[in-house]
């Protein structure tokens, strides 16, 4: 007999290769990997205060436990690859096909791992003692991004075991650095701040608050950069189909890994704002972590910590693009996809090349193509502001399950998430959709020299073209082939069985 959950789409046991430690670091992973080193000196600026900068990781480490629990019931509930994908045209299922031909631009769009390469190509180029530039930073990213797309595409195995090693790796230099700058907010000897640098006042009540009110705009744009430190917490309902007792494993390994990931991030950033100053930390950009060791251990150990962050970004990068090619595969084996035999295949490798290929060519677009400058800031604030509005759509289906009007879809999943629950964590995400339009404080500036709304913009554009391609794909080009549309349940050449689109023959009408 099957365990649960691996009897909803029949995928054969020996497809799902993936126990509780790897989904641990597959969502582990994912989670963390430039936010924490990144975003700091960001998040510092948007906030104002060191002060209102701790309360928005507090503010982000609770939605991302609300999204979590919401996560974990649509999980147990459709327990197959392709997350959000399966959640939005199983409760969404009128106009037909609208749901998931929009989703499929937004997986583009969000899965796309250009920033983190970005961030990648710049450690790298610091441990290296070269000096930035837009060519050799966006070619250490390009060939970051080939590598993933090379060990996931041909070698599964090995690039599960690659991952996975980083991923513990990561978290225990992290709880090191952790305990380190507790240590040096504490006074203990041999882990005070050098002489030659500033000593902090970060945790003194008047300095911790100095600099706050910065405006709702400012605020919200802090609090992407944390929600998008905290995506990811989804990563493994993308690869259900590929997990042993996929019920049972998420309910343990989701909460788990959420747990390691919201403890890391608080007192990292307590070791932070204990052994760098504010002035250093918005001075230092975006190697804030380097700064700590800098000013702990010597310049030294600024080189070595540069290298251990770009391996820790490569395991959030191995871990997103593992995932996202297999929503892209999921959408192939639906026929939403422009030849979806190809996009649906694991040959020649037994992997979703053909998925992992088309995202690695849509994030080296957006890799190359932006200008310098706050092309960071606009990538990420994009893909979060996406990621809200695809949130708040699954967050309020879930909701709309439990209604009478919803009663035919039989909802039934294994864990329920307390509906108060979902209903905060569907109200925090139109929050970060609306308050975005809201222009910035005087003063106050979400980018250098973009506007404030471009990324809202570019979202809801996204939105029109799923639209367009919806009806390009599904409406117009069949209309004028003869034939309609139809969902089929099937067997794949794999041997899954999926819902397909079929294209069925208009009979001819008689008078």
């Amino acid at each position: 007999m099957r365990r649960r959950g691996e009897t909803f789409d029949n995928v054969p046991l020996q497809k799902r290769q993936l126990g509780l430690f790897s989904v641990v670091f597959l969502i582990f992973n994912r989670v963390i990997g430039t936010g924490i080193y990144a975003t700091p000196s960001v998040i510092l600026r948007t906030s104002g205060s060191v002060g209102v900068a701790l309360v928005m990781w507090l503010v982000g480490a609770l939605i991302a436990a609300a999204g979590t629990t919401v996560y974990i019931e649509l999980g147990t509930g459709l327990p197959r690859s392709g997350g959000e994908k399966n959640y939005l045209e199983f409760i969404y299922r009128r106009p037909k096909f609208l749901m998931t031909c929009a989703f499929s631009i937004y997986a583009l769009i969000t899965g796309s791992a250009a920033a983190n390469s970005i961030v990648f190509g710049e450690y790298v180029v610091h441990s290296l003692s070269l000096s930035p530039s837009r060519f050799n930073i966006r070619f250490v990213a390009f060939l970051c991004l080939t590598f993933c797309l090379v060990i996931h595409g041909t070698a599964f195995k090995l690039g599960l075991r690659v991952q996975n090693t980083l991923g513990f790796s990561k978290l225990v230099i992290l709880f090191a650095i952790a305990l380190s700058g507790i240590l040096c907010l504490a006074g203990v000897p041999g882990f005070t701040v050098r002489e030659e640098y500033e000593t902090p006042r970060n945790f003194e009540w008047g300095k911790m608050w100095e600099g706050s009110g910065t405006g709702a705009n400012g605020f919200v744009t802090g609090l992407y950069n944390v929600i998008w430190s905290f995506v990811g917490y989804s990563n493994a309902n993308y690869a259900l189909s590929e997990i042993r007792d996929p019920v049972r494993t998420i309910k343990r390994a989701a909460p788990l890994a959420m747990l390691f990931v919201t403890t890391v991030y608080l007192f990292v950033n307590v070791a932070y704002f204990a052994a760098v100053s504010k002035a250093d930390i918005l001075g230092s950009q975006r190697i804030v972590a380097a700064s700590f060791f800098r000013n702990l251990y010597g310049p030294t150990t600024e080189k070595a910590l540069s290298v251990f962050i770009a391996l820790s970004v490569l395991g959030n990068l191995l871990a997103g693009q593992f995932s996202q090619g297999r929503v892209i595969q999921e959408l192939g084996r639906e026929g939403i996809l422009p030849y979806p035999s190809f996009f649906a295949s694991n040959k020649p490798f037994n992997a979703p090349l053909a998925g992992l290929f088309t995202q690695y060519t849509v994030s080296c677009v957006f890799m190359i193509t932006p200008p310098p400058g706050d092309a960071y800031l606009f990538m990420i604030s994009l893909s979060s502001y996406s990621l809200a509005i695809i949130n708040a759509m699954v967050s309020f289906g879930l909701l709309l399950l439990y209604t009478s009007a919803y009663r035919d879809w039989d909802w039934k999943p294994p864990f329920r998430a307390p509906k108060i629950i979902i209903g905060l964590f569907f109200l925090s995400n139109v929050f970060l959709v609306v308050v975005p339009l809201i222009p910035p404080a005087p003063g106050s500036r979400v980018y250098e020299k973009l506007p404030y709304w471009l990324h809202v913009f570019v979202a809801f554009m996204v939105s029109w073209i799923g639209i367009a391609y919806w009806y390009i794909w599904c409406i117009w080009l069949p209309k004028r082939k003869g034939y309609n549309l139809q969902r089929e349940w099937t067997l794949q050449t794999d041997g899954v069985p999926r819902y397909v689109f079929r294209q069925v023959p208009v009979s001819p009408t008689t008078n």
